[in-house]
Order: structure tokens, then C-alpha cells, then sequence
């Protein structure tokens, strides 16, 4: 089965040498252009999935240590009831609701402590400590204080997902330079507008970094904190069980689903900062 190691290989060639072409050329700025850009993460994906089946059933890698992409993909094609309940438990309960209410009140401690010296002081050391504290140390508190259901996992993602949003929109609301206070200040602009119209729009990157980093921070946090009690049901309790009965495939194929979500939900929140910031320099220069 040595064959299938060379395919594997010389697929693997070909795609880096289309894909080198590909990266080289200039296409304009249409539809051309946008194609050749998604086809270029596309090909050098697949080529990974490729050289993964090629050396796992050319060299016979046992399927307990890692099994082929194909076998993945067929344990993926007969699980979707479960997967699909996984998910909802997961990413549509836990994941979600903790983002929202995590990244919202970050936001608005935020302003406050934009308003307030004493917070200010007070609460970015805090949150730099609470940045540091392991998932596995919260996570069991949060499933004594709320219970085994999701609630107890969004606690989790709330906590892993305000201190990265506050530290950021504090950082981005004082981006503004003075120049520009001074000009809102002659035009006896009150705090709110100068908020709105200045301050707000500035700090708008800053936002949008902490929400894409919260956005994979809060599917890690929810999945970790099911390891530690949870309904039978949901991405954590499905590989943490799997794990034990050594079906690999099925772990495997949780890591694929959390991967796709994970992966969209960045997606989305990326595609929304182009919307609402496409004003930005980095941008701008990215359309040119």
C-alpha cells in the first residue's frame, strides 16, 4: 500500500506548486480575483486531507490513533441526529447565550469604566487575573452553582469572553487622538455624541478583534466545561465518552463539527467588521 503514500505526496506537490502559481498572479478585483482567493485555502485543504488518507492507509495507521479522513467522513454521514443534538446542546445554547451576555456586558462595563477612573483602575488588573484562571478550576464551580444543564457551561463562556471584550473596547475607546476630542470639544459636543460619533467608530476594530477572539474562545469554554457535568448530551460529553470506548471516529468527527462551527462563527463575525468598518485603512488596502 507504499502506492498510496507516493499519490498521496505527489498530489500534495502538485497542489503547493498550483497553489504558489496561484498566490503569484493578478486577477484584477472582480469575480476572478475573489474565486482565486477562495480556491487557494480550499486546495491547500484539501491537499492536507489527502496526504492524512494517503499515509494512514499506505503506512496502516492503526484507527485508534488516527483514523482516515474517509472513515471520519463516513462516521459524520451516520451520525447527524446525534451531531445535529450535539451541536444544538453546545453551540445554539451554551456557546451563544454566554457570547451574547459575555460580550454585551464587557461592552457596557466598559463605558462605565470609560466614565469612571475608579473602575477603570480597579477592574483591568482584575481582569487580567481572571484572564489567567484555568477552565478546568472554573469549570466545576460553575456547574455546582448552576447546574449540569447549559447554563452552568454559558456561566464558563461569559467568564472567558467579558475580560477579553472590556480590556479591548477600553484600549479602542481612548484610540482617538486628541486632536479630534479637541475639534468635538469646539463644536460643544456633549459626551454621547462625542461617544457616538468619534469615540465609538474609532474603538469599532478593537470591538470586532475582541468578539473574533471571543468567538473560538466560547465554543473551547463550553465544550471544556462539559467535561465536568452535563445532560447525556453536547460536544464534550459526546468525546469525552467516545474517548473511553476508544470509538476514535466518533471523537473525530465532534472535533470536525466543533471545527466547522468554530470556523463559521469567525467567518461571520469577519464578514460583519467588513460591513461596519470597511472605512478602515487595513480594509481599504485589502480591496486594492
Amino acid at each position: 500500500m507504499i502506492w498510496l503514500v507516493i499519490l498521496a505526496i505527489l498530489f500534495w506537490m502538485g497542489s503547493w506548486a498550483l497553489n504558489e502559481w496561484l498566490s503569484r498572479q493578478s486577477f484584477g478585483s472582480g469575480f476572478v480575483q475573489r474565486t482565486v482567493n477562495l480556491a487557494i485555502p480550499l486546495l491547500f485543504g484539501v491537499a492536507i486531507l489527502v496526504l492524512w488518507e494517503g499515509f494512514t492507509r499506505g503506512l496502516g495507521v492503526p484507527k485508534v490513533l488516527l483514523p482516515p479522513p474517509s472513515m471520519i467522513w463516513e462516521r459524520i454521514g451516520n451520525s447527524l441526529p446525534v451531531l445535529w443534538a450535539d451541536f444544538q446542546q453546545t453551540f445554539l445554547k451554551a456557546v451563544l447565550a454566554g457570547y451574547v451576555l459575555g460580550c454585551g456586558s464587557g461592552f457596557l462595563v466598559a463605558l462605565l469604566c470609560d466614565r469612571s477612573s475608579f473602575l477603570k483602575r480597579g477592574l483591568l488588573p482584575l481582569g487580567n487575573f481572571v484572564s489567567a484562571l484555568p477552565i478546568i478550576g472554573v469549570a466545576p464551580i460553575m456547574v455546582m452553582w448552576f447546574g449540569f444543564d447549559w447554563q452552568s457551561k454559558a456561566a464558563v463562556v461569559v467568564i472567558m469572553t467579558f475580560f477579553p471584550m472590556l480590556v479591548n473596547t477600553v484600549q479602542g475607546l481612548s484610540a482617538a487622538d486628541h486632536m479630534q476630542r479637541d475639534l468635538m470639544r469646539t463644536y460643544a459636543s456633549t459626551w454621547w455624541q462625542t461617544l457616538t460619533k468619534l469615540r465609538l467608530p474609532s474603538a469599532a476594530p478593537f470591538i470586532f478583534n475582541a468578539l473574533k477572539i471571543n468567538s473560538t474562545l466560547a465554543l473551547i469554554g463550553a465544550i471544556v466545561a462539559e467535561f465536568f457535568g452535563t445532560p447525556i448530551v453536547g460536544m464534550g460529553f459526546r468525546i469525552s465518552t467516545e474517548v473511553g470506548r476508544m470509538n476514535v471516529d466518533m471523537v473525530w468527527a465532534e472535533i470536525a463539527v466543533a471545527a466547522l462551527a468554530g470556523s463559521s462563527f469567525y467567518g461571520l463575525v469577519a464578514l460583519i467588521e467588513r460591513t461596519v468598518t470597511f472605512w478602515h485603512p487595513s480594509l481599504r488596502r485589502g480591496r486594492t
